[in-house]
């Protein structure tokens, strides 16, 4: 039963890391700044990388602990600032903004599906890829602060 448990949450997480993939490529075609949609390309990769590993994971080819739980950031912008619409020629501040809020939704989906799971590798597995959506959260929250308010001659 257990192993049939695992397998449905790891097909749902594959889904998810599609969409995400997908989501940022769409993004990619709305967005004219080429360094916003260098950021996106990453963005788009790091997903695929996730599909991959969790696609791998299913075929038994990593452990739990294959993805490493490095220490993040969390600036919080994505909770204070609403997200911006969506549309061809966002300004790359609010790219980043909707990619922040992007990522919070992923990190939220990975930690509440790892709070309603007992320790074990399942948990384990669902805590390190919210803190890979976190690391990723973190990574944009940081792009937008700097071309939101991007710093002056004087320092």
């Amino acid at each position: 039963m257990e192993e049939r448990k695992l397998k449905a949450v790891i097909e749902t997480a594959i889904l998810k890391e599609r969409e995400a993939h997908e989501f940022y490529l769409d993004l990619y075609n709305l967005v004219d700044d080429m360094i916003a949609k260098d950021a996106l390309c990453f963005l788009a990769d790091e997903e695929k990388k996730h599909e991959d590993f969790l696609q791998k994971y299913l075929q038994g080819s990593y452990g739990a602990d294959a993805l490493r739980g490095d220490e993040v950031i969390d600036y919080g912008i994505a909770q204070f600032l609403e997200m911006p619409d969506i549309g061809q020629g966002m300004a790359a501040k609010d790219v980043y903004l909707v990619a922040a809020h992007r990522e919070l939704n992923s990190y939220n989906f990975y930690k509440n599906l790892a709070d309603i799971h007992p320790n074990g590798e399942v948990k384990d597995l669902l805590l390190a890829m919210a803190n890979q959506e976190l690391k990723h959260k973190e990574k944009v929250e940081y792009l937008y602060s700097n071309t939101a308010f991007p710093q002056t001659d004087g320092g």
